[in-house]
């Protein structure tokens, strides 16, 4: 019974296990093209779902007051769009001492300027229960602002350049994003009764959707047959991502929670997913884009195929320890107060 218990809060954590065990089992059924078409049910429909579910569960006031913390929203874009580009590159001028592929370092500084995602940071904000507005407000406007910014950071630190179909990309980002979230604050104005008496579960549904994504994530990592590494070079990307996710969720976290920061605990929680998260959806298609025919381009993809599943598991394991903090601290600040 004590296991059967376990399992069941913990089924997330099962549920990582099995998607990867399936997706490396048998990749072609995730992959784009298969049948379980991701290129549309994820791309799209998933996405979709995850913004609609949050503008369904998010009172309308908490979303508003999220739009004027001018602070918060500050810290995490120039955190993802300045300081991490520019320090990945610092660290890469001292492993270019080393053996490593060039071109794999060069996919590291690419990880670097690429947006942050629209779904990973905001479920694992939701999950931890942090400030989810303000996870779906820096997620939505980051990505916008990558679609522009992105290539020019490429440009900078890589020299590579092309046309980018911002149109086409800002339409995408708007309809799977902007619209859903709308259409979900509509419908809770007219069910909040409802919703407030039932409480759906909506975490759980965010969380099925992030396993959804897993699985389609690494099905493309394991059937991807232009990764052509050695094992030990493989590994020692996977430390080198692992140490960069680990030290700027540590910096974040630091950073945030000083004295003088004026972030509470709910605030931390979105900076630390979405200060270091970056997106594979945009960030593959912007790299196929931005380094058209360049032979090197599957190397280049490398470092973010890696970090897109890792940034996953990563916040995904670290969901418990994140939250039993958040809960502590926010216990503190309620029993510190004067009572009247």
């Amino acid at each position: 019974m004590r296991l059967l218990e376990r399992v069941r809060k913990e089924w997330f954590m099962v549920g990582i296990v099995l998607v990867i065990a399936g997706a490396k089992l048998e990749p072609s059924v995730g992959v784009n093209g298969g049948p379980l078409m991701p290129e549309i049910t994820v791309s799209y429909i998933a996405v979709a779902t995850i913004f609609f579910n949050s503008g369904l569960s998010l009172r309308t006031e908490e979303l508003t007051s999220a739009l004027v913390h001018i602070k918060l929203h500050l810290f995490i874009q120039i955190f993802t769009l300045a300081f991490f580009p520019a320090a990945i590159w610092l660290f890469l001028q001292l492993l270019s001492i080393t053996p490593i592929n060039e071109w794999l370092l060069k996919g590291l500084q690419t990880v670097g300027c690429m947006p942050p995602p629209v779904s990973s940071a905001v479920i694992l904000t939701k999950a931890v229960g942090g400030n989810e507005a303000a996870a779906i407000f820096n997620s939505a406007f980051g990505s916008f602002l990558g679609i522009v910014v992105t290539p020019l950071l490429l440009l900078l630190f890589l020299g590579s350049s092309s046309s980018v179909p911002f149109t086409s990309i800002f339409s995408q980002l708007f309809m799977t994003v902007v619209v859903p979230l709308i259409i979900g604050q509509i419908v809770r104005r007219y069910i909040k009764d409802w919703l407030e008496r039932k409480k759906p579960p909506f975490g759980a549904v965010s969380s099925c959707v992030l396993l959804m994504i897993i699985y389609t994530t690494f099905c493309d990592t394991f059937s991807n047959p232009n990764i052509d590494l050695d094992t030990f070079s493989l590994i020692l990307i996977l430390f080198i991502i692992f140490s960069i996710q680990l030290s700027f969720m540590l910096l974040t976290f630091i950073f945030s929670t000083r004295n003088n920061s004026g972030f509470t605990p709910a605030d931390t929680v979105a900076i630390i997913f979405c200060s270091t998260h970056k997106s594979l959806t945009l960030g593959i298609p912007m790299l196929k884009i931005v380094f058209a025919g360049h032979k090197h381009l599957s190397l280049i993809s490398v470092p973010l195929l890696i970090y897109h599943p890792v940034q996953i598991l990563l916040g995904s394991v670290l969901v418990p320890t994140i939250k039993s903090w958040m809960v502590s601290r926010q216990k503190g600040v309620k029993l510190t107060r004067p009572t009247v």
